[in-house]
């Protein structure tokens, strides 16, 4: 499936000028058809693979309890 680069910059979260930026400096490909620049959607596919797996590693380790310091109990 083809996006254009507003949608590309809504389907990964990003600004457009971003994605426009990207597109300049060739770091994704495109195909132009004569009107418009479109953009693979399965390119970025590892990408947000990798997101999830980011964001899961933040949430697992800020749902954990911070464990009790053992100095706290220690009074002379």
């Amino acid at each position: 499936m083809y996006l254009t680069i507003k949608e590309t910059a809504e389907f990964l979260e990003l600004p457009e000028e971003y994605i426009e930026t990207l597109v300049h400096h060739n770091k994704i490909k495109t195909v132009y058809d004569g009107e418009q620049v479109l953009i693979n959607k399965n390119q970025f596919q590892s990408h947000l693979e990798q997101m999830e797996k980011y964001r899961a590693m933040i949430q697992d380790y800020l749902s954990e309890p911070i464990p009790e310091d053992p100095d706290v109990k220690d009074e002379d």
